[in-house]
């Protein structure tokens, strides 16, 4: 009796290594859970590092990459209207980049030759990167970007005569679609 009662504890005892050695396996090729405080992988870093903002809606022009825009700044459209100025980025990510500082803005009155330029204390959202394809290599262009005026705009910006926003650089998009399609 006591050796049937040793026989069986062995036997149990080896089902339960064998299942435990199971476990181990499945949890160590498990990939891990995500966590809400995961580091982007190495593909989102190398495409953020690969993101530009096209100056002058441009992609076979300067591509600039988390831009400081000093002077008189980065011009963001094709008619030298609108720059930014001064920025400091927060983020920039292969998602969207989030920077502070001045919207340079033409007024166009009595046109846009002459019309005075404002000033203006933004938060901008660059988002919605295309791919490029070039000879250089695969890049990422920045395609909207989205306004935030902490102090508002001056009388001159509001209502019809305010800025595009968000502003959508539909032709860097065309341009980018057209670049791989090569």
């Amino acid at each position: 009796m006591l050796i049937t009662i040793g026989r069986r504890a062995r036997r149990v005892a080896g089902w339960a290594g064998i299942a435990c050695a199971a476990l181990l396996v499945t949890a160590c090729n498990s990939p891990a859970p995500a966590s809400p405080h995961a580091t982007p992988s190495t593909a989102d870093r190398e495409t953020a590092a690969s993101t530009f903002l096209a100056q002058s809606q441009d992609i076979n022009g300067k591509l600039l990459f988390r831009p400081a825009c000093t002077g008189f700044g980065c011009a963001l459209s094709g008619d030298s209207t609108t720059f930014l100025s001064a920025m400091t980025w927060s983020t920039w990510s292969a998602a969207e980049a989030v920077g502070t500082g001045t919207y340079k803005i033409d007024g166009c009155n009595p046109d846009c030759a002459a019309g005075p330029v404002y000033p203006v204390a933004t938060v901008v959202t660059l988002s919605s990167p295309v791919k490029v394809c070039s000879s250089s290599g695969i890049r990422w262009v920045w395609t909207r970007a989205s306004f935030r005026f902490p102090h508002g705009l001056p009388a001159a910006l509001r209502g019809g005569n305010g800025p595009s926003n968000p502003f959508v650089f539909s032709s860097v998009a065309s341009a980018a679609r057209q670049s791989c399609a090569r």
